[in-house]
């Protein structure tokens, strides 16, 4: 540890001591200015790139907002279509008011009406109005 300690500090000393040039002072430029400044052109270019990216960055912006609210509203869809299937098929397995009157009638496959199946068209009527 000592000779890498050693080692260490002669490398640091060294580069210490050694002496600092002065800074050089330029000589005045003999070009003109507008020869290297990008100028008017320059200007409008950065300025049209600016624009342009702040525009590209809005609309990008909408189109990701877009495309999250469609997925929400598919992910609400689906869980209403969920729900209403769900009670749906509590419904099916519900006794709806009047079904034990008609079980329990005479049996001659007329209803209360004197239709005959009638009780076929009270089903349909509860199918369609669960679908």
């Amino acid at each position: 540890m000592s000779a890498l300690t050693d080692s260490v500090l002669t490398v640091t000393t060294r580069l210490l001591a050694q002496p600092q040039t002065p800074d050089p002072t330029l000589p005045p430029s003999t070009i003109p200015d507008e020869a290297v400044t990008p100028g008017v052109w320059g200007f409008v270019a950065i300025a049209f790139v600016a624009i342009a990216t702040v525009l590209i960055v809005v609309d990008m912006t909408r189109r990701v907002r877009r495309t999250r609210y469609r997925g929400e509203v598919r992910e609400r869809i689906q869980a209403e279509r969920d729900e209403a299937a769900l009670a749906a098929a509590a419904l099916d397995d519900e006794e709806l008011p009047g079904d034990a009157d008609r079980r329990a009638g005479d049996g001659d496959g007329y209803g209360d009406n004197g239709h005959p199946h009638d009780d076929d068209d009270a089903d349909r009527r509860r199918r369609d109005r669960d679908s």
